[in-house]
């Protein structure tokens, strides 16, 4: 399984004790400084079957100031992978991906469906 963070989220750290909690093997990516590609992102959009919008940290800071709020439902799987790989900050987080199955943000019971 990869699992994209930022270690100073809150929700972040959550995932990561119930994982660790499970004795889930991971390979865990600081999401700011290994941002994941557009190529990425759009695979994962697929494989998820998730709006794109789904997969913006919309209450984060960067979010807010870029403006994004009226824009993000009208932006294509692609305009969305590739302004998501441009800044790390912008991805809802934590993310973990295990083969084709695809997990944005941190609920326990969707958690425990994957694991």
């Amino acid at each position: 399984m990869e699992f994209y963070q930022y270690p100073k989220c809150g929700t972040c750290k959550k995932a990561v004790k119930f994982l660790v909690e499970k004795g889930c093997t991971f390979t865990s990516h600081h999401i700011v400084e290994e941002t994941p590609t557009k190529e990425q992102l759009l695979e994962w959009m697929e494989n998820s079957g998730l709006e794109p919008k789904r997969f913006f940290n919309t209450s984060g800071k960067v979010y807010q100031e870029m403006g994004l709020k009226n824009r993000v439902n009208t932006l294509s799987k692609e305009e969305a992978a590739e302004l998501l790989s441009q800044n790390g900050m912008l991805i809802k987080r934590p993310l973990l991906i295990n083969g084709s199955q695809v997990l944005v943000g941190f609920k326990e019971s969707d958690y425990e469906r994957l694991v």
